[in-house]
Order: structure tokens, then sequence, then C-alpha cells
């Protein structure tokens, strides 16, 4: 049925590389989801059933992952053999975090402004601007994986945390406002 000892990448039948064809892992998380769809196995063993869910489940975990640029990258390095705990790593570029606090000031600036829809959808677009940045820059670390690369790989992956955070915070704020409004 499905061959669990295969990475995200083997199972969709993808090259391991940061840069992916989304249409075609599209096309064979729907075939993979037709192979091992629950209700092909709803007459099966229960040991069939047990397997039939635990395939989809992996199949979903992989497509998540692979479709996700900040997903991905960690997934990457960890085939790598580097391990990157989410929540306890930080760049050390004084730079970037010093640019984190002042779009951070903007977004709490954001809830007073005259139209702070506006201010949340201009940040906005200068996180995305700024994601897509690191994402081409993600792809070049991964050409080759060598030692430094994949430093340099992690170091912006840490980076898109940040502005990932960020986005998410400045869509929490423009949900809250809707609330209010």
């Amino acid at each position: 049925m499905l061959d669990f000892s295969k990475n995200y990448f083997e199972l969709f039948g993808l090259s391991a590389g940061y840069i992916i064809d989304v249409e075609q892992l599209a096309g064979r998380y729907r075939e993979l989801q037709r192979v091992v769809h629950p209700d092909r196995y709803a007459n099966a063993s229960e040991q069939e059933r047990r397997i039939s869910m635990q395939g989809a489940t992996r199949i979903n975990e992989a497509f998540d992952t692979l479709k996700d640029p900040i997903l991905r990258a960690r997934y990457l390095l960890s085939l790598n053999g580097i391990d990157v705990a989410a929540q306890k790593e930080t760049t050390q570029d004084t730079a970037f975090l010093m640019e984190q606090l002042e779009l951070r000031e903007q977004l709490e600036e954001a809830r007073s402004a005259e139209d702070p829809y506006e201010v949340i959808a201009d940040l906005m677009n200068g996180i995305n601007r700024k994601i897509n940045t690191l994402i081409g820059q993600m792809a070049v670390q991964f050409e080759e994986s060598t030692p430094e690369q994949l430093e340099q790989a992690r170091e912006i992956l840490r980076k898109m945390q940040f502005l990932q955070k960020l986005r998410y915070d400045a869509e929490s704020l423009e949900t809250e406002l809707d609330e209010v409004y």
C-alpha cells in the first residue's frame, strides 16, 4: 500500500530540494489520497483500515510540510541532520532584530491609526515581500547543501519564522478590529 520508510519527497516522487513543483505535489497528493482513502477500506480488516488511516495521516502531514516554505525548509534541514527547534532558535542578526522591533511598533500603532486596515495591509505586503526574498535566498542554500549553506539556510529559516509570526499577529489584529467595528 504505502511505504512508510520513504521520506516526504520520495513519497511524492519529488527530488529532495527546496524548489518544488506545487502542481505536481498537488496532483500526486490526490493520487495518493485515492489509494489510501479510508472509504476504500470500509469492508477490509481492522488492520488494513488502521494502516489506511495511518497512510492518509502520513500523506496529509507530508503534503502540509512540503507545500509550506517554512515547514519544507525545516524538514530539509532535518533530512540533513540539523535539528531546528522552532521555539528555541533566534537569529543573531541584530539589524534584522531591530527591524522586527520597528515592524512590531508599526503593528501596535495601527490600532490607533485613522485607517488601521490600510496600515495593516501595507505592513502585510511588506512582510510578504520580505518572506518571498528569503524564500529565494533559501532556495540557493539548498542547491548543494554544504555545511556552510545549511547553516545559512538555518539562519534564513529563523528570520522566516519571525516574519511568519509577525504576519500572524497582523492577521490577528485585523480579526480583532473586525470584531470591534
